[in-house]
């Protein structure tokens, strides 16, 4: 559970350190004060979109963090998994937000990213924002809360798997389905690239060694008259002597002396070696030589070469290594073309296997669904007339659609507020009261099946009052039995269901705007429930009614 948040340079919060409890906790405080920034924070920490914005007007950086207390095995495993652990379960999630538009996250002081807050943020908080009774209205999100009461996680994913193959094999079907003509007329162009590469013999490295041999030979009587020059060096002509006489000499010469004085043996030896290794360059400058002068026709056959493979290369790639790439596909996709009548009907079959395998696995989905659904109907009315809407009637739609991600339903909800009265399309009846209500009943039968242990509620009580507030407030308590709850109120109904309550204040200094946040004492709580109820001014009659209030929610 949420135990801790720690705020600084969040909008009109300078600083502030929340601490949490099990069980309600409640947020209350004047209009503007900053309930909402509370809730920005945790969504920001959290992983959500947050913009420069958020940042106090001033401060070059804003600075989150929130500690989550006894997390669940669920969220240990989530952990493990991308690389984190959690002593003692305990785990700390910090982000701070700079006015570059840079972020730093970190998740038990270890360096993290924003996506991995927001994937581990799904595991540890579920926020109803005001906005959210607006999914309500919408009718293609209502199987997604039958789904979720459904735990429809594993079942889908097994489904969604066939249903990506078989939507790619639908898609190289379409792709295969092309019209006749220009199918042959890409058969000719395929056959003339294959042709034309595989005729050019192409291996790679062959365009570099070539360019060094058109040098070598462009440049042929430097290259001779410098190796004449050295093998004269060598080997001498019929003036000189060469290095290798020389040195023959040389070495005969030690190696008589050697014959007297045995340490010179070594360098009679060395001598020997560095003979034989000039005469091996002296055989090697002879026979460059003789390359070079071997083919007086050898430039003609470069320039041609050459010329061939930088045509080549203009058509089908930078290096020979690309052109080869493009023989190979070019001679696969001909091999599709030419093979067409045998690859479509091999393809159709696979679309049809895949498409029954697919269907039966929607069926199936979709009967365990509309079970799941009938559950979820019951609950959800019985939250309802608790909530002071006993006439309502739920019912759950089902049209069957073609196949899709989620399957072959198409669900939505319908209610009837009055007896006698058809059911009709939530968005065409519902009232915003009612619309909060709904999506609190819903909340609640979900809860049973989240694997999310804090809920937070931004403001669940537009359009309620009076009595249905304090049925709202007594829902709220019992939820929170099962998992820890936060939620933001103006009704006084609600927030003396509080376990925990917090109130959210702000002051005017040197023209800045500062917010605090309070926790409550039993007093204090008498006097924000008077605030709340009667204004500004607190009567006796608003305290003994805020005593009231918190007597009649023991």
């Amino acid at each position: 559970m949420l135990t801790n948040l720690y705020i600084e340079n969040i909008a009109v919060i300078e600083k502030t350190n929340i601490d949490f409890t099990r069980g309600l906790n409640i947020l209350t405080g004047e209009t503007g004060a900053g309930k909402s920034i509370v809730i920005d924070s945790i969504n920001a920490v959290l992983g959500k979109r947050s913009s420069r914005g958020l940042i106090r007007s001033g401060a070059d950086a804003a600075f989150v963090s929130a500690t989550f207390e006894d997390v669940s095995a669920l969220v240990l495993k989530k952990l493990a998994s991308m690389g984190y652990s959690a002593e003692d379960g305990t785990l700390i999630l910090s982000r701070e937000l700079s006015v570059s538009g840079k972020n730093s996250c970190r998740i038990n002081s270890r360096p993290a990213t924003v996506s991995a807050l927001r994937e581990l943020g799904e595991y540890l908080v579920n926020i109803h924002g005001q906005n959210d009774n607006l999914e309500l209205m919408n009718p293609a999100l209502h199987i997604v809360y039958i789904d979720a009461l459904a735990q429809m996680g594993e079942r889908l994913s097994a489904y969604r798997g066939v249903y990506r193959e078989l939507k790619a094999v639908e898609e190289e079907l379409s792709s295969a389905e092309m019209d006749e003509a220009e199918r042959l007329q890409r058969i000719d162009l395929l056959t003339f690239q294959v042709t034309e590469l595989e005729d050019a013999g192409i291996t790679v490295g062959e365009y570099d060694a070539l360019t060094a041999e058109k040098t070598a030979l462009r440049n042929r009587e430097s290259i001779v008259k410098e190796l004449m020059r050295s093998r004269i060096a060598l080997d001498g002509d019929d003036d000189t002597d060469g290095a290798l006489r020389m040195l023959d000499d040389a070495a005969n010469s030690v190696l008589h002396a050697a014959r007297y004085l045995p340490a010179l043996e070594n360098t009679a030896d060395r001598l020997s070696s560095a003979l034989y290794e000039l005469q091996e360059i002296s055989r090697e400058l002879e026979q460059a030589m003789d390359d070079i002068d071997a083919d007086p026709g050898r430039m003609e056959e470069i320039e041609e070469r050459l010329d061939l493979l930088y045509r080549l290369r203009r058509k089908y790639g930078d290096s020979e290594e690309e052109m080869l790439a493009t023989l190979e596909n070019s001679k696969n996709e001909l091999k599709k073309l030419t093979e067409y009548a045998f690859n479509r009907e091999q393809l159709a079959n696979r679309r049809e296997e895949l498409y029954q395998q697919a269907y039966y696995s929607a069926k199936e989905i979709s009967t365990y669904r509309m079970e799941v659904a009938e559950r979820f109907r019951a609950d959800v009315e019985r939250e309802m007339a608790f909530l002071e809407m006993p006439n309502v009637r739920l019912r759950i739609s089902r049209e069957e659609v073609p196949l899709n991600t989620r399957g072959i339903d198409k669900l939505e909800f319908l209610i009837s507020t009055n007896p006698g009265e058809e059911p009709k399309p939530v968005s065409k009846i519902a009232s915003g009261g009612e619309l909060s209500r709904m999506m609190l009943a819903i909340k609640t039968v979900l809860s049973k099946a989240d694997f999310v242990e804090t809920l937070i509620f931004d403001e669940i009580d537009t359009g309620i009052s009076g009595s249905a507030a304090g049925r709202v407030g007594k829902k709220l308590k019992q939820l929170s039995a099962d998992c820890q709850a936060l939620c933001v109120t103006h009704q006084a109904q609600i927030a003396a269901f509080a376990d925990n309550h917090l109130f959210i204040s702000k002051s005017v200094r040197d023209d800045r705007t500062f917010t605090q946040v309070t926790k409550l004492d039993d007093e204090g709580r008498v006097r924000e429930l008077a605030r709340i109820v009667g204004g500004e001014e607190i009567t006796e009659s608003a305290l003994n009614h805020a005593r009231e209030l918190l007597r009649s929610a023991e």
